[in-house]
């Protein structure tokens, strides 16, 4: 039992970080605090916890504190606390990826447009950040459309020859085969990061001034196209009713039910809506809207790589609201504002977040239930006495034996764990053997759980007949694995959805359930997603091997001896033509190398 009171006494009230432990010494809750000492006893008072508070306090069994400088300081050093040591209780944010970007390139002459996502190394600007890829891709497909700026990469368009497709479906003017100037392609370019910029009006008032010279000039098929391109851009703006102004600002909304909570964010580029999008934090304190938010900030921007606005609106005055603007600033580099009071269009876009936050959050808590169900059918058929909690299922993706992966997902009530997907690269098996590459793929995952690399399922899902159930029982059952209900997922005779085999090998059993079965739905959306996974992983490692040169494979030929064989001969047909000798007589090869070398181009 942790003594609080003799704690207490010895605590500072400078500012800080508090960390809270269990028996096992693993991190419970990690918090920040103005005042340690007063913070910390808010905790161990007598009335006024929420049950779930009360619910942590007693798993309490250590605390460890951190005295910071400055209330700045802590917040700062509180996430990335957080964000190492993921506690139970803390505000969680799963999603934390960068945002994607449009780059455009400015070493060339004829800049490339391209989607971009990760550190800005290439010479270029970067219009964003948008809220996901979709809302990128959306915007390329409209500048492609308008501008036709070319897309391909820098080693495509050095060797083309003549017009590739893009330019087919007039979505790029072929400046790869010199059919437009550059001139006329950097207007283009100038058009497009004009509209990047939000400045469409006065690209309106260019084309439609460039439109009348080229009437006068009787270029009619040139007028045609810029008359296109100002209907396109008017046709936007229509359906940009939301614009106003320049702002450039991220709005977010809250909205909290059922023990689930919703932060919708609108992202707002020079008064235009880039996109918006839901985020579901894990939350297990019971905090109300305003805490969520205060908790929800720090980790969405701090010790990231996402780029802050010049100001966040939110749809409630925050606590702390000083120490957050100052540790924004200082990642910022620039004054970063934090505002709730708001009227005019401010207020209409946290209106409108609010609005999305709470729809998003019903449709959720609508689609959770509907998986709760799903869930207690599937313990029902297969007459488990308690509910199944965490599922994996398992599949195998390869081409004739090429680039074999294996996949493993994991569901549990809450829907996809994709945090604890895993895939698998499948070695020294015969091509094509299916159930060596499960058993190497159940070997490989098993071994880690059993050393406390994770949690167990409850159910594991198989997807195939009995072949692959029989590898999955001898796996598990070498290294001594109990406790796993193993479960087969057969294709019935007409391999349609709906009519799967169930291989249930606890009962020794056979089931086939009717095709609106929930418990079926929630097997083939596991099955589904295992099968995705693996086809995805399969198709980037084959693509990857097939772009590695056959150099790469051979000892003692790294990146400077092959450089060296390939400024020697010229390319990769010469060096499959070269002899030992002529391999030998490369700077740095040795004969015995040179003859490693053609033994492995040739096979021998």
């Amino acid at each position: 039992m942790f003594d609080s009171k003799r704690f207490l006494t010895t605590v500072t009230r400078k500012p800080g970080v508090y960390q809270m432990f269990d028996a096992d010494g693993k991190v419970l809750y990690v918090g920040k605090a103005k005042n340690l000492r007063n913070r910390l006893a808010s905790y161990f008072r007598a009335s006024g916890l929420t049950a779930k508070t009360m619910a942590l306090v007693e798993k309490i069994a250590d605390i460890e504190v951190t005295v910071t400088r400055s209330e700045t300081e802590a917040l700062v050093l509180e996430q990335s606390l957080i964000k190492s040591q993921r506690p139970p209780y803390n505000v969680m944010l799963k999603d934390d990826k960068g945002y994607p970007y449009i780059f455009l390139s400015s070493k060339d002459i004829f800049p490339r447009i391209a989607f971009h996502r990760g550190a800005k190394r290439k010479k270029g600007d970067y219009f964003g950040p948008f809220p996901n890829a979709s809302s990128v891709r959306d915007s390329l497909n409209f500048l492609q459309k308008t501008f036709r700026i070319r897309s391909c990469e820098d080693s495509v368009f050095a060797n083309r020859s003549r017009p590739c497709l893009q330019y087919q479906i007039e979505r790029c003017t072929a400046p790869c085969v010199d059919f437009i100037s550059p001139e006329d392609y950097q207007a283009d370019v100038r058009h497009a990061q004009m509209f990047l910029a939000g400045k469409s009006d006065s690209i309106i008032r260019e084309l439609a001034d460039e439109m009348e010279k080229a009437s006068v000039a009787l270029e009619f098929e040139r007028a045609a196209r810029l008359r296109d391109q100002i209907v396109a851009l008017r046709r936007l703006q229509s359906d940009q009713v939301a614009e106003s102004g320049g702002a450039d600002v991220d709005v977010l909304g809250v909205a909290t039910a059922g023990g689930l909570c919703c932060v919708h964010v609108l992202f707002i580029r020079q008064g235009r809506i880039l996109g918006s999008r839901s985020y579901y934090p894990s939350e297990k304190l019971g905090l109300d809207d305003a805490a969520l938010l205060s908790a929800f900030i720090p980790q969405f921007y701090l010790g990231t790589s996402r780029e802050l606005p010049r100001q966040i609106l939110v749809s409630e005055p925050l606590e702390d609201l000083e120490a957050l603007q100052q540790a924004l600033t200082e990642q910022a580099g620039k004054d970063i504002q934090v505002a709730n009071r708001l009227r005019g269009n401010r207020a209409t876009w946290v209106e409108m977040a609010q609005q999305a936050a709470a729809q998003n959050l019903q449709s959720r808590t609508a689609s959770q239930q509907k998986l709760q169900d799903r869930f207690e059918n599937l313990q029902e058929v297969l007459r488990l006495g308690d509910l199944p909690e965490r599922l994996e299922c398992f599949d195998i993706s390869h081409s004739s034996g090429e680039a074999t992966v294996a996949s493993c997902v994991v569901f549990d009530t809450g829907g996809p764990v994709k945090s604890d997907y895993r895939r698998f690269n499948i070695e020294g098996i015969t091509a094509g053997d299916d159930y060596a590459a499960m058993g190497q793929a159940l070997k490989r995952r098993y071994t880690r759980l059993s050393n406390g690399e994770g949690r167990f399922p409850n159910i594991l899902l198989i997807d195939g007949g009995k072949g692959q159930v029989t590898q999955a029982v001898d796996t598990l059952n070498e290294l001594g694995v109990t406790g796993v209900q193993i479960i087969g997922v057969a294709k019935g005779t007409t391999r349609k959805a709906g009519f799967e085999t169930l291989h249930i090998v606890a009962e020794g059993r056979e089931l086939v359930l009717e095709s609106d079965s929930p418990a079926l739905h929630l097997i083939q959306q596991i099955r589904d997603e295992a099968h995705r996974f693996a086809i995805t992983g399969h198709r980037q490692r084959r693509d990857k091997k097939r772009r590695e040169s056959p150099l790469e494979g051979i000892p003692g030929v790294g990146p400077a001896r092959r450089r060296a064989l390939l400024r020697h001969f010229g390319g990769l047909q010469e060096i499959l033509r070269a002899s030992v000798n002529e391999l030998a007589s490369v700077e740095g090869v040795s004969r015995k190398l040179a003859q490693d070398i053609y033994s492995t181009l040739h096979n021998e």
